[in-house]
């Protein structure tokens, strides 16, 4: 159970923004505690491949790259809470954060909470979510070994889960509503060299259907269906920010508004793909963490905390 201390700095999330932070603000003396949230690494670790991240010449899974992170942020003193923030106070010098397991208070905090999946809202998805759809490939692809599947989308993550269940899966479906995809070329020739990847241009989902039970196949575009025993949904990402809500200012999208990395509240900062909505890069959301580190640490040191 935490307890109700003041901390110099709470970071929310641990994901690449959030673990950079902590590892700048140790190193700065400030002693952070970062809230992990339930899902300790961040959407990183759903990631089968990361061949973009700088120090890596070959490619790391995000499991590892996460874990190797975190290693490096345990030993610059970073602390962690397991816990997740359900509401937040800003209103005061000395913020306040309660969270499932105990309430937090600090006098700056950075706001590293990361993205979650976006879900197509469409018929059957929700009955069928953990019973054949799932918007993890990394996580629940092995459940689909030899199997027929699907992948709904067409950026980077669309492209990327594609050629993982390749590796996995009978074969793999992959649809997207436009005639082009909007991911990496390199990401592109690899899914049209697949041998086992279909693709379904300019074509939309309009239900998923099954036995009551599990999935067992898709209704597409065209009053056309295709069987399938697992269906990845890959169209994008919400900002995890509704607990922030009437605290600090948000856009129309949900997304944390910044200038920099200073959000509207004095001493409350915002790094990663919670503030940023176009480029959605690990390197990026952790530039933008080391920066937060910085601006909380000249906050504290003008208010004379440290």
């Amino acid at each position: 159970m935490a307890q109700e201390k003041v901390e110099n700095l709470v970071i929310i999330g641990s994901g690449p923004a959030g673990l950079t932070a902590g590892i700048y603000a140790a190193r700065a003396g400030l002693n952070p505690l970062i809230i992990e949230g339930m899902l300790a690494g961040g959407q990183l670790t759903e990631t089968s491949e990361v061949e973009n991240f700088p120090g890596f010449a070959e490619p790391v899974t995000g499991m590892a790259l996460m874990a190797a992170m975190r290693t490096q942020a345990e030993r610059s003193g970073v602390r962690f809470e397991m816990d997740e923030v359900s509401s937040v106070d800003f209103s005061g010098a000395e913020k306040r954060l309660d969270g499932m397991m105990g309430a937090y208070r600090a006098r700056s905090v950075i706001v590293a909470t990361g993205a979650g999946a976006r879900w197509t809202g469409l018929p059957g998805e929700m009955k069928y979510k953990n019973k054949g759809v799932s918007a993890c490939a990394v996580c629940d692809g092995a459940f689909f070994k030899g199997a027929d599947v699907a992948v709904i989308g067409g950026g980077d993550t669309a492209l990327g889960d594609a050629i993982y269940l390749s590796r996995i899966a009978k074969s793999v479906a992959l649809i997207h509503r436009r005639d082009s995809f909007r991911g990496a070329k390199v990401l592109v020739e690899r899914v049209k060299a697949a041998e086992n990847i279909t693709l379904f241009m300019e074509t939309t989902v309009e239900a998923f259907a099954g036995d009551g039970a599990h999935l067992n196949a898709l209704k597409l575009s065209g009053g056309r269906e295709i069987a399938v025993a697992g269906a990845f949904v890959a169209i994008g990402h919400e900002p995890v920010t509704k607990f922030l809500a009437g605290s600090v200012e948000l856009d129309g999208a949900g997304y944390v508004k910044v200038d920099g990395v200073k959000t509207n509240v004095e001493g409350v900062f915002a790094a990663g793909d919670c503030a940023d909505p176009f480029y959605k890069q690990a390197v990026i959301a952790a530039g933008a963490g080391a920066q937060a580190a910085i601006e909380a640490q000249n906050y504290l040191q003008k208010g004379g905390y440290v």
